[in-house]
């Protein structure tokens, strides 16, 4: 591995995002963190939620030269986002690899766009699932953890991008608790990249969304919040509630939660689910959205 050729192809990015916006509460209206340049002319993969709903996006290269990009595409399954730079940004594009190849003990360099990385290993390859109603297959966790990891470069010992940073987390081992990194594997985001060079869009239906924020204890799926005016808040999902069951089916931890209300069809589609609330049993019917018409949509000017 060429790592100081490889991190030449790391950007830092900074995003704007007005505070009217849907995220701002949540995500805050200035963002930080890195991003990967993935194509000569400037395409830019970065973590989705540095610039969902940006106004303003800024690209610092390695010799602290700026260049306005704007957002390409932002896809919430993945949680990966593309940006492009409105300038040349000059620098070489990162190989991208093959996530499905990564092993765990494999050895890699997690590294930031301001130069700064970790040597570590992969600890774990495996399900995820987040409050934020977002779920992967197949997630990569890796140790030591990287202090500033969001649209971090996960690079195998080829020199090649197998992954993003997105999470710090902790892990329980022998008694310990260590601090570990959560990375986006690289090859969910082949199929976007297919339709966003040809197409210039993500061309997929979305999923049903509901605006609950859930937890997952001793296996039961617990609402901790929902957000303002969101599908669960209308329907009279309120904090502390336990979802026990989708339509007929029973529910088995939150990632079994979020299969069974993205099977229950396109946004729009109401989803009954019976709740147990202060002892006492009940069933709402939660009329789903689609996220992104709650999302300010920038456009280039």
């Amino acid at each position: 591995m060429d790592l100081e050729k490889n991190l030449r192809s790391l950007v830092a990015v900074r995003a704007s995002v007005p505070e009217k916006a849907f995220t701002a509460g949540t995500l805050g209206t200035r963002r930080e963190g890195s991003g990967v340049v993935i194509r000569e002319n400037g395409l830019v993969l970065t973590i989705g939620y540095l610039i969902t709903e940006a106004t303003e996006v800024w690209l610092t290269r390695y010799d602290g030269r700026v260049v306005p990009a704007y957002v390409t595409a932002y896809d919430q399954e993945s949680g990966f986002g593309l940006v492009q730079a409105l300038a040349p940004l000059e620098l070489p594009a990162l190989p991208i690899g093959d996530s499905d190849e990564a092993s765990i003990e494999d050895a890699i360099v997690f590294a930031d766009g301001e130069g700064q990385y970790v040597r570590g290993h992969i600890v774990a390859k495996q399900e995820f699932a987040g409050y934020w109603e977002y779920l992967l297959e197949e997630a990569i966790f890796i140790t030591p953890a990287h202090p500033s990891w969001g649209g971090a470069a996960l690079i195998n010992s080829e020199g090649k991008l197998v992954g993003l940073g997105s999470l710090r987390l902790q892990m329980s081992k022998g008694g310990e608790i260590a601090d570990i990194n959560m990375a986006v594997p690289i090859n969910l985001l082949k199929p976007i990249l297919d339709d966003v060079l040809s197409q210039g869009i993500i061309n997929k239906p979305p999923r049903p969304w509901l605006g609950a924020y859930s937890a997952e204890t001793n296996g039961e799926v617990v609402v901790m919040s929902v957000t303002e005016n969101g599908p669960a808040a209308k329907a009279g999902l309120k904090s502390g509630d336990v979802i026990s069951e989708i339509r007929d089916g029973e529910v088995d931890g939150l990632a079994d939660f979020y299969r069974k209300v993205w099977e229950s069809g396109s946004p729009g589609a109401e989803i009954p689910m019976r709740i147990l609330r202060d002892g006492r049993e009940a069933w709402l019917r939660v009329k789903s959205a689609d996220r992104n018409d709650f999302l300010i949509k920038p456009s280039l000017q």
